[in-house]
């Protein structure tokens, strides 16, 4: 598992939301052990570099999951929306992630393999 591959650096802090038992712990632990911290919830009530949302087809709005996922994160960051792949359960159509990234104020700027179950997309805040 690669996280450098997928925009993470070291000495960073990455909140997760969206876990479930269906996340991949080994690009957890990756992304742990390439940032030099642990992940951190949803209720760290600081401020955070990144974020890592797990999302799946009926998880709710994807926009408002988007919106929430901005709440503690620095101006510039990135939040990696994680997505089970075509013919996983769950799996999200890009085109949904396209419509709902700009309207919650971020833009798509990589999509890539995350794990043999997962993709990621990352997303960046736009600059104030």
């Amino acid at each position: 598992m690669d996280a450098a591959r997928l925009g993470f650096s070291p000495d960073t802090v990455i909140q997760e939301l969206g876990w479930d038992e269906d996340v991949d712990d080994a690009l957890r632990v990756a992304v742990e052990e390439l940032t030099g911290h642990a992940l951190v919830d949803g209720d760290v009530g600081d401020v955070v570099d990144g974020v890592v949302l797990w999302w799946r087809d009926g998880d709710g709005d994807l926009i408002d999951a988007l919106v929430d996922s901005l709440q503690d994160l620095v101006e510039g960051g990135s939040v990696w929306l994680l997505t089970p792949k075509v013919g996983r359960p769950g799996y999200v159509q890009g085109a949904d992630i396209v419509e709902a990234a700009p309207i919650a104020g971020l833009s798509t700027t990589t999509t890539s393999s995350a794990s043999a179950d997962w993709s990621a997309t990352k997303l960046s805040t736009h600059k104030r």
